[in-house]
């Protein structure tokens, strides 16, 4: 054991990861010994603003901690203090257990403790397969095993990284809206992406660019986020996710160091606008499906 449980090494390939019971989380992943994504040591640190971890059963915010499902009120702890929200759910800090691991590939699996903001029996998984080839091939699901109806959403964490600054790096992602939020991230207005600062659709650099914000309307199909830089090549996330966060890594501790991006089967605040996306009948299962590669 270690500060963040069980450390799994996996390796397909030029490709290696390092997984951690504590929150699935993923670590480390590098390509030819390149990395693709800001890693930490699981075994002595925790990592810095979520890094890697999986999110549920609510990615990004709840507004003020509060939420109403099928008529009840709920109000969930608000820890992040400075938008006075509830950030990223309930799995990222406690420990999974792991259900299946081979030199490729490992599985955990938690049964989400219930609390008195959201008393719903939920079963969560997260399966990671490396492929010599094709990279980092990651599915999330959680299960409504209880008898009631249960609100749910998934996300995951990795910062894209070339080994510098994103301020060196050039950034694509096809979306054609972005979630404009207030000085709390409360989601204000969901605009056309066109002729504001966070248009990626074709490539652009970072540089001076700050950005903590949900994107949608993505290709239909799938979609793919791509970080390069000139000399150091590049990483790409690609998933069919309704939506996907973006944040450039504006913290002490990771300097604009990566890319967090965040695919999600759900908006920011999404308990409040949009609780029939996120609901999730006795016995349903929803999923979250990503890649990560090298380019």
């Amino acid at each position: 054991m270690s500060l963040n449980g069980t450390i799994i090494e996996l390796a397909a390939g030029d490709y290696a990861a390092t997984l951690a019971s504590s929150g699935a989380t993923l670590a480390a992943l590098t390509h030819a010994g390149r990395d693709l994504i800001l890693s930490f040591d699981p075994a002595v640190e925790l990592g810095a603003a979520y890094q890697g971890r999986s999110l549920a059963p609510w990615p990004n915010r709840i507004s003020d901690g509060r939420y109403t499902f099928d008529g009840v009120g709920y109000e969930a702890p608000r820890n992040e203090h400075a938008t006075a929200a509830a950030l990223h759910g309930m799995a990222s800090f406690v420990s999974w257990e792991v259900e299946a691991s081979a030199s490729d590939s490992v599985t955990f699996v938690l049964d989400l403790p219930g609390a008195p903001f959201y008393p719903f029996d939920v079963r969560l998984r997260a399966r990671y397969l490396l492929d010599a080839d094709a990279g980092l091939f990651v599915v999330v699901s959680g299960t409504n095993e209880g008898v009631t109806d249960a609100p749910l959403g998934l996300s995951a964490h990795p910062y894209l990284t070339c080994g510098t600054p994103v301020d060196e790096c050039v950034f694509g992602l096809v979306a054609g809206q972005v979630l404009l939020v207030d000085d709390a991230m409360r989601p204000a207005a969901l605009v056309p992406v066109e002729g504001t600062d966070y248009d990626f659709r074709t490539p652009a650099s970072l540089a001076g660019r700050h950005v903590d914000h949900a994107f949608t309307v993505l290709p239909e199909g799938g979609w793919t986020v791509v970080l390069t830089h000139p000399g150091n090549g590049g990483v790409a996330l690609a998933s069919d996710a309704p939506w996907v966060q973006a944040f450039t890594g504006d913290t002490p501790d990771l300097l604009r160091g990566g890319v967090a991006v965040e695919p999600m089967t759900c908006p920011p605040d999404g308990f409040n606008s949009d609780p029939e996306g996120v609901r999730v009948r006795p016995g349903e299962t929803t999923s979250l499906r990503y890649t990560i590669r090298a380019v």
